[in-house]
């Protein structure tokens, strides 16, 4: 398949004004993917209406079709489609966060969206992203779009246009050419078919932030990856570099340098702050500026473990595990299953 690239760069504000913007809605109405960008990640996008469309996005990522998609929409008016109910509290966050990066899991009202979307789930996980390249596009295609990361599954999810066509070129009809995305995480999966609501995936909308609208409205227990999937990033192996990848908690010391013969071979993803520890010899690729900066930790980490797949010589890569807390659930979360769970306590190794 030959993959067609529209490059939007020069018209982010301005989509409607985009020469070629006719082509791109007509691939999505006549059943085509088209790998469009959003503040979180580049999305695979199909129309969620259209059986054929969805199964091809399964397709090319190599997903499971149990594994549930998300529906990604304009306007809250496009719910009335193929929601049953929102209650008061599902309202109050919408109207908090939306456009943004966080998804809400609703009761379905079936016989809009085609089966596959849910992956046989009686409900239906709904965003309203804030990127205004996706907010133009979805209110001129004016359809739902399915839309999970443009990446194969397992990978990293592509937080630019580069990350996406490496893995989707001659996948894929087109791919939208745009920015780097900002949040650099999947968004917040909150499911709001039960109260208290729980998180199904943590994303940068916190669980602080969701109290500060709703205090008492959020169970403080996440769904857990046992429990049959709801959403995206739930059960199966995720966000993984081909390059094994391990923890390391803490690094308030020198780097015991005994642990490896040969450190060129050895890369440590970590603050700036944590660069004199390191040994010389070792790659380094700075996550952030500071322990503190998980927003730039956020931003950075898909493109890093991107980048550390680029780097042939390098056979074992550890990356700095920051403060588990609220602020940082998402960013660890990641981590944890970039890493397959593996955890070293501090610098010793």
């Amino acid at each position: 398949m030959e993959t067609k690239i529209w490059d939007v760069r020069n018209y982010t504000t301005c989509l409607n004004t985009y020469p070629e913007l006719d082509a791109i809605i007509e691939t999505y109405r006549r059943g085509g993917l088209v790998v469009l960008p959003t503040e979180t990640v580049y999305g695979l996008g199909g129309n969620a209406r259209d059986d054929e469309a969805v199964r091809k996005i399964y397709e090319a990522k190599g997903r499971p079709s149990d594994n549930p998609l998300i529906v990604h929409i304009y306007d809250t008016d496009q719910l009335d489609d193929f929601v049953s109910s929102i209650s008061d509290a599902t309202k109050r966050l919408m109207e908090a966060f939306w456009p943004g990066p966080i998804t809400f899991i609703l009761p379905l009202k079936k016989g809009y969206l085609c089966e596959r979307v849910t992956g046989g789930l009686d409900s239906v996980a709904v965003r309203m992203p804030s990127h205004p390249v996706a907010r133009a596009l979805l209110e001129a295609v004016d359809l739902p779009i399915a839309a999970p990361s443009a990446n194969l599954s397992g990978r990293p999810s592509p937080t630019t246009f580069e990350h996406a066509y490496e893995d989707l070129n001659h996948r894929v009809d087109g791919i939208i050419q745009s920015t780097q995305s900002d949040a650099g995480l999947e968004s917040t999966v909150l499911d709001c078919t039960s109260f208290p609501f729980r998180i199904a995936r943590p994303g940068t909308i916190t669980r602080s932030m969701l109290n500060e609208v709703m205090p008492l409205a959020i169970d403080e227990h996440q769904i857990t990856a046992t429990e049959k999937p709801i959403a995206p990033g739930m059960k199966y192996k995720h966000y993984a570099p081909n390059t094994p990848l391990k923890i390391i908690q803490q690094i308030n010391a020198p780097i015991r340098k005994e642990a490896h013969e040969d450190w060129s071979k050895i890369a440590f993803i970590v603050p700036k702050n944590k660069i004199p520890f390191l040994p010389k010899e070792a790659k380094v690729l700075v996550i952030s500026e500071d322990e503190n900066d998980i927003k730039g930790a956020n931003h950075h980490l898909y493109s890093i473990l991107h980048q550390l797949d680029q780097m042939p010589s390098i056979e074992l890569a550890y990356i700095f595990g920051y403060e588990d807390n609220f602020e940082t659930e998402a960013l660890r979360n990641r981590m944890l299953k970039a890493a397959n769970q593996q955890v070293i306590k501090d610098e010793t190794l």
